[in-house]
């Protein structure tokens, strides 16, 4: 634990002054987290990532190694960043005209439950909507649907997963309606074009 603290910090890694970081999150070796970063509750922080000022993590979020998350990324609850993925927050950098500060960051929004495969890169000014997964190696150049499971170079919808991270057998189109449960979990999902939802099962008891 980091100075009485209930949440732990490597004796490796730095935390800068107004920092707030919830409690049973963990902070692996040779991290930085840097002023006006807010962590939720029982994140796990990978060795050698960085946390850029002012950024917000959701609770139970999960960075694995060498990862960078940039001023003007936001991730919500539950999402998984894979090893060497990769975030931007300026289209058009230049170092002989430094583009710094808040005013030149463009923003990013992975929602609740997205997976980031390792070595995936998420172009600036998108969002990554909720359960989405992209690939390994990914180029993310545009929104990515909840559900959605995005592959390539850019990065093109090549199906739809299911909450639990299993392969939906649904149609990769923004045209079709149907159906289809997940052959692990068994949960029930509704298609219609680019929009895919759980189907709740009204008869389950409370």
């Amino acid at each position: 634990m980091k100075d009485g603290k209930n949440y732990f910090v490597h004796e490796t890694s730095c935390v800068d002054e107004n920092v707030d970081i919830a409690e049973g999150t963990k902070v692996w070796h040779f991290s930085h987290v840097q002023s006006g970063a807010r962590i939720g509750q029982k994140c796990s922080i990978g060795q050698n990532v960085n946390i850029g000022n002012n950024v917000t993590i959701g609770n139970f979020v999960k960075i694995q190694n060498n990862v960078s998350v940039y001023e003007g990324v936001e991730l919500e609850d539950y999402v998984f960043c894979g090893p060497s993925m990769v975030f931007t927050n300026i289209l058009n950098p230049r170092s002989e005209f430094p583009q710094r500060g808040p005013e030149f960051y463009i923003g990013t929004l992975v929602k609740k439950s997205a997976s980031l495969g390792a070595n995936s890169t998420i172009v600036c000014g998108v969002t990554v909507g909720k359960y989405a997964f992209v690939g390994a190696g990914a180029v993310v150049t545009k929104d990515v649907p909840g559900y959605g499971l995005v592959t390539g170079n850019p990065a093109r919808l090549a199906g739809w997963m299911c909450a639990c991270g299993t392969k939906l057998n649904l149609k990769a189109d923004g045209l079709s309606e149907e159906t289809a449960t997940c052959g692990k979990c068994g949960r029930k999902y509704r298609k219609k074009g680019l929009d895919v939802c759980e189907i709740q099962d009204k008869g389950a008891a409370g």
